[in-house]
């Protein structure tokens, strides 16, 4: 089974890498880009077979580890192909 984690700033939180993107963004010219977040993406290949208790770990995970439940938010999507 493939997990995969998308992991963001919480809205609220500065997000000085962001700032960093969205001002080079600018000065390649291009234009309109008001806002910049960025974040982290995590793929885990995992032995479980039960979905249930697969999404479980990987949050576990994310709380013990992979994201800083403090300023980042995460979201956990499962397949069982890659």
């Amino acid at each position: 089974m493939k997990a995969r984690v998308h992991i963001t700033l919480r809205s609220g939180v500065l997000d000085p890498q962001g700032n960093a993107i969205a001002h080079a963004l600018a000065a390649l010219g291009f234009d309109g880009v008001n806002d910049v977040r960025q974040g982290k993406y995590i793929e885990l290949d995992l032995a479980d077979t039960d979905a249930g208790q697969a999404e479980a770990r990987v949050k576990a995970m994310c709380e013990k580890l992979l994201a800083n439940p403090v300023v980042e938010n995460y979201t956990v999507d499962l397949s069982t192909h890659s």
